[in-house]
């Protein structure tokens, strides 16, 4: 069962932290385990000689490779979006925040809100349909229930 906790990991935009990679931090975890192996094993300089054959080509690409590895452990987060974590830039919780509601749930405008715009390429119209659920059960019902990170059919 869901404690009160699980309530505070409902973000403002109706998406649930314990469903983002970042938050489990397995994919974070793995890149930051998968970078300490590379240079223990000093990759780097088997990439760049390998590269200079046909069959190895592709490890000419190796430090962007490495670099994009670093991006993904920066995705690692230890807080939940009302305890401070994601986007410190995030316009939707200052938005929630300024209107000083719980959620975009709690606002009328929430499904057409040009502010949940960047959020549709990686969830599709899960944001709008956790919301919809927000806003009629509230959250302690909403956490009880299967929160969608990505829709079906998007």
């Amino acid at each position: 069962m869901k404690s009160a906790k699980d309530i505070e990991l409902v973000a403002y935009c109706g998406l649930y932290c314990q469903d983002c990679h970042g938050f489990k931090g397995r994919i974070p975890d793995l890149a930051r385990d998968l970078r300490k192996e590379l240079r223990e094993a000093k990759y780097d300089r088997f990439a760049k000689m390998i590269s200079s054959y046909g069959f190895g080509r592709d490890l000419g690409k190796y430090d962007e490779f490495y670099e994009a590895l670093g991006a993904m452990v920066k995705f690692r987060c230890r807080k939940g979006c009302r305890d401070g974590g994601g986007s410190p830039y995030c316009e939707i919780r200052k938005c929630c925040k300024g209107k000083e509601i719980e959620g975009c749930w709690k606002c009328d405008d929430f499904e057409s809100c040009e502010k949940l715009d960047f959020l549709r390429p990686v969830h599709g119209s899960a944001v709008v349909r956790n919301l919809s659920v927000l806003s009629r059960k509230g959250p302690e019902m909403f956490v009880k229930g299967k929160s969608l990170w990505y829709s079906p059919e998007d």
